[in-house]
This record gives C-alpha cells, sequence and structure tokens, in this order.
C-alpha cells in the first residue's frame, strides 16, 4: 500500500462498495485498533479477533503496514502453551496531518503524527473578514513552516476549520455570519490548489467535537460541545459518531430564537442565543452570559436527550467557572422539573457539563483529526472485516 493508498483510504466511497475500498477497509479496521492499543501494541491474534478478519489476511496487511514504515514490532507477549505472540504497535512519527483553526481573527496550526499528538503549534493573527486571498496566503505561510517540522515524513492532508455554515461534502462556504462575502467560495479546493495537498474542510465546531469523540469507546456516547468565542456554536456526536445532518448543516446552535423582541444578530434575525451571549459579556455581565447559554444547552438536552455538555471557546475559557455554573445551574433545574435520571446523570440526575479538553487548541487539533480519523475507521460504523481482496 503506497502513502497515496493511506492518505485516501478514509475519504473513498461506503465499505464494501469495490475491491480497493474493501482493503481501504480493513487497514483502517487495523490501523484503528493499533492507534488505539498505543505504545502498549497488540498481536496480530488480537487484531484478527476484534476485526473478524481471518489470521491470513491480518497477516497480508500488517505486512503491508510494516512495509510502508506505518507498524512496527512492540517485543512479545509471555506464552500461555505456544510460541510467545510477536506485538505490534503504531509508529506515529510515520506520517503526519496538519490542522488549521481559521478563526476570525485568528489562525491556530498544528502538526499532528498518527497518533493526534501536537508536534508544532503555531499562531498568527487573520482578518478573515477580509476575504480568500489573505487568508489563502496566511495559510499557506503557516502550513510551509509547519511541514518543515515532519522531519521529512509525509503530511498526509490538512483540515481546514472555520465558521459556517459550509457544505463540508463540497467544501463550499455559504453565508458565514457576519462575513457574507464568503458565500459561494470553493475554499477546500482553493486551499488544496494552494498548499498542494488533500484538504478537507469542516466547520469549527464539527472538527472540535471530532477530535473530542476519540475518547469515546467506538458507538458509544453522545454529547454536545458548545463553543463560545467570536460567535458561538455546536457540535453533535450522538452515539459515537459526529452529526452534521444531511445537508452538513447542523449545529447552527447559536440562531436559535429565544428572545422575540431581543437584540440582532448579525445573521439578521432578533433574539439569538448568540447575540444574548456576545451583548451580555461585552457588557461585563458574565452571569448573564451564563445564563444565556445555559438556556440553549437545557434546549439541547431536551431535544437529543445527550449525556453530557463540554464547553470551549475563548471566552469560555477566559471565565470558565461562570460559565460552568450557569450551564450547570441551568441543567441542574432541568432535571429538577423533568425528573431525569441516567447512568450518566451528575448530581440530581442533571445532565453533566465539563470544560472541553485541549483548551485553546480544541479546534485545530480536530482539524487535524479530519485527516486522520478516517484513516482508522469509521467511529460507530459497526462494521467489521471482510475478506482481504489482495
Amino acid at each position: 500500500m503506497s502513502s497515496n493508498d493511506l492518505s485516501f483510504a478514509g475519504f473513498s466511497g461506503s465499505p464494501g462498495a469495490n475491491l480497493p475500498a474493501l482493503r481501504g477497509h480493513n487497514t483502517a479496521l487495523v490501523l484503528g485498533l493499533l492507534r488505539a492499543a498505543g505504545e502498549e501494541g497488540v498481536s496480530r491474534l488480537e487484531l484478527a479477533a476484534h476485526t473478524g478478519l481471518t489470521p491470513q489476511a491480518v497477516s497480508k496487511i500488517t505486512a503491508r503496514l510494516r512495509a510502508e514504515g506505518l507498524a512496527a514490532e512492540a517485543g512479545r507477549r509471555a506464552s500461555t502453551g505456544g510460541k510467545p505472540a510477536t506485538v505490534l504497535r503504531l509508529v506515529p512519527g510515520a506520517r503526519h496531518a496538519v490542522g488549521l483553526h481559521l478563526d476570525r481573527d485568528e489562525l491556530t496550526a498544528v502538526l499532528t503524527d498518527l497518533a493526534g499528538e501536537a508536534v508544532a503549534v503555531r499562531r498568527t493573527p487573520l482578518a478573515f473578514e477580509a476575504g480568500a486571498e489573505q487568508v489563502l496566503a496566511t495559510a499557506a505561510r503557516e502550513v510551509t513552516a509547519l511541514r518543515a517540522r515532519a522531519d521529512g515524513s509525509p503530511v498526509l492532508g490538512v483540515g481546514a476549520a472555520c465558521p459556517g455554515p459550509l457544505d463540508h461534502t463540497t467544501g463550499v462556504l455559504h453565508r458565514v455570519t457576519g462575513a457574507p462575502q464568503w458565500d459561494g467560495f470553493p475554499l477546500r479546493d482553493a486551499l488544496a490548489a494552494r498548499l498542494g495537498l488533500p484538504v478537507v474542510l469542516d466547520k469549527d465546531t464539527n472538527a472540535a467535537a471530532l477530535g473530542l469523540a476519540q475518547d469515546l469507546p467506538r458507538g458509544a456516547g453522545s454529547f454536545g460541545y458548545l463553543h463560545l468565542g467570536t460567535g458561538l456554536g455546536a457540535g453533535l456526536v450522538l452515539g459515537g459518531s459526529l452529526y452534521r445532518g444531511p445537508r452538513t448543516g447542523a449545529g447552527e446552535f447559536g440562531h436559535q430564537t429565544v428572545q422575540w423582541d431581543g437584540p440582532r444578530c448579525n445573521c439578521g434575525r432578533l433574539g439569538c442565543i448568540e447575540a444574548l451571549c456576545l451583548a451580555a459579556v461585552a457588557r461585563g455581565d458574565l452571569p448573564g452570559a451564563a445564563r444565556a447559554l445555559g438556556v440553549g444547552a437545557a434546549n439541547l438536552v431536551e431535544l437529543l436527550d445527550i449525556d453530557r455538555v463540554l464547553l470551549g471557546g475563548r471566552t469560555v475559557l477566559d471565565h470558565p467557572v461562570p460559565f460552568l455554573d450557569g450551564v450547570t445551574e441551568a441543567l441542574t433545574d432541568l432535571a429538577r422539573t423533568r425528573g431525569a435520571t441516567g447512568a450518566g446523570a451528575g448530581a440530581g440526575g442533571a445532565v453533566p457539563v465539563a470544560l472541553a479538553r485541549g483548551g485553546a487548541r480544541v479546534v485545530a487539533d480536530g482539524a487535524a483529526e479530519l485527516v486522520l480519523a478516517p484513516l482508522f475507521g469509521a467511529r460507530g460504523s459497526g462494521l467489521r472485516g471482510g475478506p482481504d481482496p489482495s
């Protein structure tokens, strides 16, 4: 399998559609288990048991991965009566990915290895509303600097995350709130042409949620990631998988109307939660901003019955205590009135609230995961391997 095969293995058609796709799917399953095992590694027999592949198919796949430098021996397991089992591990530095967070006023760029660990991070001012040329030039400069830190190993691609709405499947922006001049711009293809690398484009909140979902067991867990920074949006992980919606428009959380005669939002409507939150922050009323965010979080919990709420974005990170307290209070009130209970419920049956891991880099790290995650098998798919076609 060539490095080019690997870079596109997760972006092809549905598993089982044709022989190359089937081989890509089987390889992704094995890579996913190697990644999850970490430095301890996993044996070929364990790989076969977890994937449903035959030992012969696993041997073929792992031989290809070793030939590409993607897997290596990690010692032997103690014998249980037969020959000691050779343990294999992922080689994280064999390939890299770049994640870009194109915020309205700053670009954060991260170079990660195959394990998703940051190798290098760069930040620079960005005027997203200034338009395409400035954004493309800044992104190209930062990606070039990061590629120099990859120690000669291939960079598989670039994940780019920016404000929405946008079409994830075509890579085209829609009328970005506060920056309508981006409407219809093919940002994914423009970045790919400028960078000379494959590019995946998604909303900032979706990218963050995808990265956060890597901590969940496959097929388990639902959460809402609420991002309050220069705007307000949500990333949704349902049943362990990122939910974008059929038109990839899910997660426009900040533009739910909660006050008919409220302040005008940049989207053009009145009384959006985003407008209420940002206005409260601007006048120094952090408890008021937290109450507004809590109202939205409670609506989300009632609508989707999610297991937890995670908070992030620079405004939350600058003032974590009032936002955690405000959203927790809203969800506690909801549980009290609804009598909510559940295995994952917090005190009083309330859905728990926490800061998202990753801090200020959560979107950029998640953007790199847009490239990496498909290489390791689709989360929550419930699919097992098929016969190796090679």
